[in-house]
């Protein structure tokens, strides 16, 4: 995997340094953490409020319908480096400038991501950004179905979801950090690792290799002592869990890891790296841990579509 650039070693394995939790916003109030609801936007939903970007992907990008204001934040287009054979790679710091400030966003506003699909995309718009040194963003539980489903305005897109765009440039300026985002190097090394932990999010039947891959010339399986959880496991009605029971899931899958490390009085915390098809849904993995507690996570940006191809990077099949 190619290393944007401006991006610190995309291999590097030591921990973020975002800081999560609640966090100042110019203006629109505080965040309450990386994830808010339909009603929690809806009430700053005005002039110097929080700036939303519809991050959604595939066919979801043709919605015919936007949270008044948006601007899209275009993981299939701009917001992927499209000089690298990968799906969705996270472009270089000096890029993904250009692209934000391009949607006015300021280093002092606080953004707010949502999809078409519920979680989904959005989980990488909100990485993507945390990953580039912004932490005053957060995730639009629900996304669009949930902000529709509350009887919330929208604005009819034109033909093909033509987005809000921004009547002034901004000035924010990507601060890559080391080691939210990691290539195959770190991955091989975290699985060799017992205080480390792989998460794949696919389907439980890609991840056993009993289905083909939806990407061609992709081998079938997953990496050897990865773990699978799939990411819609961890929602409800296209919605997060709630944390207590994002703790009981995270730490039913790790209980027994984190239990035999315990007995070491030198152990560290459960390191995560989260993976999945191209980089987007372990993202929403990155959401769930994070709201679980665990502060130590990095996702593979690479993912499945760059570790399934025919290469040296072993590959086992089977649950």
């Amino acid at each position: 995997m190619n290393i944007p650039d401006g991006f610190p070693d995309a291999d590097a394995t030591g921990t973020t340094d975002a800081t999560g939790g609640a966090v100042a916003a110019d203006g629109s109030g505080s965040l309450p953490g990386p994830l808010v609801g339909p009603a929690w936007l809806a009430m700053r939903l005005t002039a110097g409020g929080p700036v939303v970007l519809d991050a959604s992907v595939g066919a979801h990008r043709a919605a015919a319908r936007r949270i008044p204001g948006a601007r899209r934040f275009d993981i299939d287009g701009v917001m992927s480096d499209a000089t690298v054979p990968l799906p969705h790679t996270m472009p270089g710091a000096h890029r993904f400038t250009e692209e934000m400030r391009a949607l006015g966003v300021d280093g002092t506003d606080t953004v707010v991501v949502y999809d078409a699909a519920g979680v989904y995309s959005s989980a990488r718009a909100w990485w993507m950004l945390r990953a580039m040194g912004f932490d005053r963003v957060a995730v639009l539980d629900g996304g669009l179905p949930a902000w529709i489903a509350d009887g919330l305005p929208v604005d009819e897109a034109e033909e093909g979801f033509a987005p809000g765009g921004a009547e002034r440039t901004g000035d924010f300026t990507a601060r890559p950090r080391e080691g939210m985002l990691v290539g195959s190097g770190a991955v091989a090394a975290a699985l060799a690792d017992p205080g480390s932990a792989v998460l794949d999010a696919r389907s439980r039947e890609r991840f056993a290799g009993t289905v083909a891959e939806p990407r061609p010339g992709l081998r079938r399986g997953h990496m050897p002592g990865a773990l699978n959880l799939p990411f819609g496991e961890i929602q409800r009605d296209g919605r997060m869990l709630p944390t207590p029971e994002l703790r009981t899931v995270f730490g039913a899958l790790l209980g027994e890891r984190k239990r035999e490390r315990e007995r070491e009085p030198d152990s560290e915390k459960e390191r995560l790296i989260v993976s999945c098809g191209s980089g987007v849904t372990a993202c929403v993995l990155a959401l769930g841990a994070e709201l679980a507690g665990y502060t130590d996570v990095s996702v593979y940006d690479g993912s499945w579509s760059e570790w399934g191809r025919p290469s040296e990077l072993p590959v086992v099949t089977g649950p």
